[in-house]
Protein backbone atom coordinates (compact mmCIF):
# COMPACT_ATOMS: atom_id res chain seq x y z
CA UNK A 1 0.00 0.00 0.00
CA UNK A 2 1.37 3.49 -0.65
CA UNK A 3 1.97 5.98 2.09
CA UNK A 4 -1.05 7.93 2.73
CA UNK A 5 1.64 10.98 2.74
CA UNK A 6 4.65 11.26 1.27
CA UNK A 7 7.30 13.91 2.56
CA UNK A 8 10.31 15.48 1.04
CA UNK A 9 12.45 16.61 3.10
CA UNK A 10 15.20 19.29 1.71
CA UNK A 11 17.12 21.64 3.90
CA UNK A 12 15.54 24.71 1.97
CA UNK A 13 12.11 23.27 3.00
CA UNK A 14 9.77 19.97 3.64
CA UNK A 15 7.19 19.03 0.86
CA UNK A 16 3.88 17.05 2.40
CA UNK A 17 1.77 15.48 -0.49
CA UNK A 18 -1.52 14.14 0.54
CA UNK A 19 -1.44 11.02 -1.08
CA UNK A 20 -5.25 9.28 -1.71
CA UNK A 21 -5.95 10.53 -5.06
CA UNK A 22 -8.76 7.52 -5.48
CA UNK A 23 -10.29 8.84 -2.90
CA UNK A 24 -9.49 12.75 -3.98
CA UNK A 25 -7.10 13.16 -1.00
CA UNK A 26 -9.69 13.11 1.54
CA UNK A 27 -8.80 13.48 5.13
CA UNK A 28 -8.64 10.41 7.09
CA UNK A 29 -7.75 9.58 10.40
CA UNK A 30 -4.89 8.46 9.54
CA UNK A 31 -3.91 11.09 6.92
CA UNK A 32 -4.78 13.97 9.66
CA UNK A 33 -2.54 11.49 11.97
CA UNK A 34 0.09 11.83 10.10
CA UNK A 35 0.17 14.98 8.70
CA UNK A 36 0.17 16.15 12.40
CA UNK A 37 3.24 14.04 13.05
CA UNK A 38 5.11 15.43 9.72
CA UNK A 39 4.38 19.20 10.72
CA UNK A 40 5.65 18.65 14.07
CA UNK A 41 8.99 16.53 12.88
CA UNK A 42 9.48 19.82 9.86
CA UNK A 43 9.10 21.88 13.40
CA UNK A 44 11.93 20.16 15.25
CA UNK A 45 13.71 19.77 12.75
CA UNK A 46 13.23 23.73 11.68
CA UNK A 47 12.30 23.79 8.66
CA UNK A 48 11.97 27.02 7.05
CA UNK A 49 9.41 26.35 4.43
CA UNK A 50 6.48 23.86 4.42
CA UNK A 51 4.84 22.86 1.13
CA UNK A 52 1.36 21.47 1.20
CA UNK A 53 0.05 19.84 -2.17
CA UNK A 54 -1.84 16.81 -3.19
CA UNK A 55 -1.49 13.74 -5.71
CA UNK A 56 -4.01 13.45 -8.69
CA UNK A 57 -6.77 15.15 -9.79
CA UNK A 58 -6.94 17.85 -6.86
CA UNK A 59 -5.47 18.81 -3.45
CA UNK A 60 -8.19 17.93 -1.29
CA UNK A 61 -11.88 17.01 -1.15
CA UNK A 62 -11.80 17.72 2.98
CA UNK A 63 -13.28 15.37 5.60
CA UNK A 64 -13.46 11.26 4.72
CA UNK A 65 -17.21 10.38 5.46
CA UNK A 66 -15.73 6.72 4.81
CA UNK A 67 -17.93 4.59 7.71
CA UNK A 68 -19.05 7.24 9.45
CA UNK A 69 -22.49 5.51 10.15
CA UNK A 70 -20.01 2.82 12.56
CA UNK A 71 -18.84 5.97 14.15
CA UNK A 72 -19.52 7.21 17.30
CA UNK A 73 -20.47 10.85 17.60
CA UNK A 74 -17.86 11.39 19.87
CA UNK A 75 -15.37 9.40 17.68
CA UNK A 76 -16.41 12.28 15.07
CA UNK A 77 -15.87 15.19 17.20
CA UNK A 78 -12.74 13.69 17.97
CA UNK A 79 -11.80 13.46 14.34
CA UNK A 80 -12.72 17.67 13.57
CA UNK A 81 -11.23 18.26 16.99
CA UNK A 82 -7.35 16.64 15.32
CA UNK A 83 -8.34 18.64 12.24
CA UNK A 84 -8.69 21.81 13.86
CA UNK A 85 -5.38 20.97 15.95
CA UNK A 86 -3.72 20.50 12.59
CA UNK A 87 -4.96 23.51 11.18
CA UNK A 88 -3.82 25.68 14.14
CA UNK A 89 -0.45 23.68 13.72
CA UNK A 90 -0.01 24.88 10.31
CA UNK A 91 -1.40 28.56 10.22
CA UNK A 92 0.92 29.85 13.08
CA UNK A 93 3.71 27.76 11.88
CA UNK A 94 6.80 29.63 12.78
CA UNK A 95 7.38 27.85 8.91
CA UNK A 96 6.12 29.61 5.98
CA UNK A 97 3.98 27.93 4.73
CA UNK A 98 2.55 26.96 1.42
CA UNK A 99 -0.74 25.60 0.15
CA UNK A 100 -0.80 24.29 -3.83
CA UNK A 101 -4.11 23.77 -5.05
CA UNK A 102 -5.94 22.27 -8.06
CA UNK A 103 -8.94 20.75 -8.80
CA UNK A 104 -12.44 20.33 -6.74
CA UNK A 105 -11.43 21.38 -3.23
CA UNK A 106 -13.82 21.08 -0.61
CA UNK A 107 -14.71 21.48 3.69
CA UNK A 108 -11.48 20.45 5.52
CA UNK A 109 -9.38 20.51 2.64
CA UNK A 110 -10.02 24.33 1.88
CA UNK A 111 -9.35 25.00 5.23
CA UNK A 112 -5.78 23.36 4.69
CA UNK A 113 -5.34 25.62 1.93
CA UNK A 114 -6.34 28.70 4.31
CA UNK A 115 -4.27 27.70 6.89
CA UNK A 116 -1.09 28.46 4.67
CA UNK A 117 0.15 31.91 4.39
CA UNK A 118 1.09 31.84 0.50
CA UNK A 119 -2.07 29.83 -1.50
CA UNK A 120 -1.41 29.01 -5.20
CA UNK A 121 -4.36 27.82 -7.07
CA UNK A 122 -4.36 26.52 -10.36
CA UNK A 123 -6.52 28.58 -12.89
CA UNK A 124 -9.47 26.24 -13.18
CA UNK A 125 -9.67 25.09 -9.16
CA UNK A 126 -12.46 25.53 -7.33
CA UNK A 127 -13.69 25.48 -3.34
CA UNK A 128 -16.12 25.03 -1.65
CA UNK A 129 -16.91 24.95 2.51
CA UNK A 130 -20.34 23.11 2.94
CA UNK A 131 -19.70 22.13 7.12
CA UNK A 132 -22.45 24.64 7.88
CA UNK A 133 -24.70 22.45 5.80
CA UNK A 134 -24.72 20.09 8.84
CA UNK A 135 -24.28 22.08 11.55
CA UNK A 136 -20.17 22.93 11.98
CA UNK A 137 -18.23 26.02 12.05
CA UNK A 138 -14.47 25.09 11.14
CA UNK A 139 -12.15 27.79 10.23
CA UNK A 140 -14.70 30.63 9.71
CA UNK A 141 -12.68 33.08 11.82
CA UNK A 142 -9.02 32.22 9.35
CA UNK A 143 -11.56 32.75 6.18
CA UNK A 144 -13.25 35.76 7.37
CA UNK A 145 -9.48 37.32 8.47
CA UNK A 146 -8.22 36.79 4.99
CA UNK A 147 -11.32 37.66 3.03
CA UNK A 148 -13.38 39.89 5.19
CA UNK A 149 -16.75 39.90 6.50
CA UNK A 150 -18.80 40.72 3.25
CA UNK A 151 -16.75 38.52 1.42
CA UNK A 152 -16.89 35.17 4.27
CA UNK A 153 -20.76 36.01 4.42
CA UNK A 154 -21.44 35.50 0.83
CA UNK A 155 -19.71 32.46 0.22
CA UNK A 156 -19.96 31.11 3.65
CA UNK A 157 -23.89 31.48 4.02
CA UNK A 158 -24.61 29.61 1.20
CA UNK A 159 -22.38 27.22 0.66
CA UNK A 160 -21.40 28.04 -3.06
CA UNK A 161 -19.02 27.20 -4.38
CA UNK A 162 -16.21 29.69 -5.63
CA UNK A 163 -13.78 29.66 -8.22
CA UNK A 164 -9.93 30.43 -9.11
CA UNK A 165 -11.11 34.01 -9.67
CA UNK A 166 -12.86 35.05 -7.47
CA UNK A 167 -10.64 33.40 -4.97
CA UNK A 168 -8.04 35.91 -6.17
CA UNK A 169 -10.42 39.12 -6.48
CA UNK A 170 -11.40 38.24 -2.31
CA UNK A 171 -7.66 37.91 -1.77
CA UNK A 172 -8.30 33.72 -0.74
CA UNK A 173 -5.35 32.78 -3.41
CA UNK A 174 -2.43 34.59 -3.41
CA UNK A 175 -1.73 33.74 -7.51
CA UNK A 176 -2.89 31.43 -9.88
CA UNK A 177 -0.46 29.50 -11.96
CA UNK A 178 -0.36 26.62 -14.25
CA UNK A 179 1.45 23.53 -12.39
CA UNK A 180 3.98 23.91 -14.63
CA UNK A 181 4.47 27.13 -12.93
CA UNK A 182 4.80 26.06 -9.36
CA UNK A 183 8.35 25.06 -9.28
CA UNK A 184 9.29 28.96 -10.02
CA UNK A 185 6.92 30.18 -7.12
CA UNK A 186 8.08 27.13 -4.52
CA UNK A 187 11.70 28.66 -5.10
CA UNK A 188 10.56 32.19 -4.33
CA UNK A 189 9.01 30.82 -1.70
CA UNK A 190 12.23 29.12 -0.36
CA UNK A 191 14.34 32.20 -0.96
CA UNK A 192 11.58 34.49 1.18
CA UNK A 193 11.49 31.56 3.76
CA UNK A 194 15.20 32.28 4.26
CA UNK A 195 15.76 35.92 4.18
CA UNK A 196 15.39 35.97 7.82
CA UNK A 197 16.73 34.51 10.68
CA UNK A 198 14.23 31.94 12.27
CA UNK A 199 13.49 33.22 15.38
CA UNK A 200 12.34 36.93 13.70
CA UNK A 201 10.63 35.27 11.33
CA UNK A 202 9.02 33.55 14.14
CA UNK A 203 7.94 36.81 15.81
CA UNK A 204 7.36 38.30 12.72
CA UNK A 205 4.49 35.64 11.83
CA UNK A 206 3.49 35.77 15.41
CA UNK A 207 2.80 39.80 15.10
CA UNK A 208 1.06 39.04 11.91
CA UNK A 209 -1.25 36.58 13.18
CA UNK A 210 -4.74 37.59 14.00
CA UNK A 211 -6.43 34.24 14.86
CA UNK A 212 -7.72 33.12 18.00
CA UNK A 213 -6.69 29.50 18.55
CA UNK A 214 -9.04 28.88 21.85
CA UNK A 215 -12.05 30.66 20.21
CA UNK A 216 -12.07 28.49 17.25
CA UNK A 217 -10.96 25.25 19.19
CA UNK A 218 -13.83 26.05 21.08
CA UNK A 219 -16.44 27.46 18.31
CA UNK A 220 -15.67 23.96 16.49
CA UNK A 221 -16.16 21.67 19.46
CA UNK A 222 -19.86 23.74 20.78
CA UNK A 223 -20.86 22.72 16.85
CA UNK A 224 -19.98 19.38 16.60
CA UNK A 225 -20.92 18.42 20.15
CA UNK A 226 -24.60 19.33 19.47
CA UNK A 227 -26.72 16.31 19.89
CA UNK A 228 -27.49 14.63 16.26
CA UNK A 229 -24.31 15.64 14.55
CA UNK A 230 -24.47 12.14 12.88
CA UNK A 231 -28.06 12.19 11.61
CA UNK A 232 -26.98 15.90 10.30
CA UNK A 233 -24.08 14.70 8.28
CA UNK A 234 -26.54 12.18 6.96
CA UNK A 235 -29.39 14.28 5.66
CA UNK A 236 -26.26 16.58 3.94
CA UNK A 237 -24.86 13.83 2.51
CA UNK A 238 -28.46 12.76 1.47
CA UNK A 239 -29.04 16.27 -0.16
Amino acid sequence: MPDLLTIDRQPGGWTFTLNRPEKRNALSRELVEALIEGVESAHAAGAPLMVFRGAGKNFSAGFDFTGYEEQSEGDLVLRMVRIETLLQMVSKSSALTVGLAHGKNFGAGVDLFAACKLRYCTPDASFRMPGLKFGLVLGTRRFRNIVGSSHALSILGSARAFQADEALRIGFATQAAQESEWPGLLLDAEQTAAALPADTRTRLYAALDSNDAEADMAALVRSAAQPGFKNRIQQYLAG
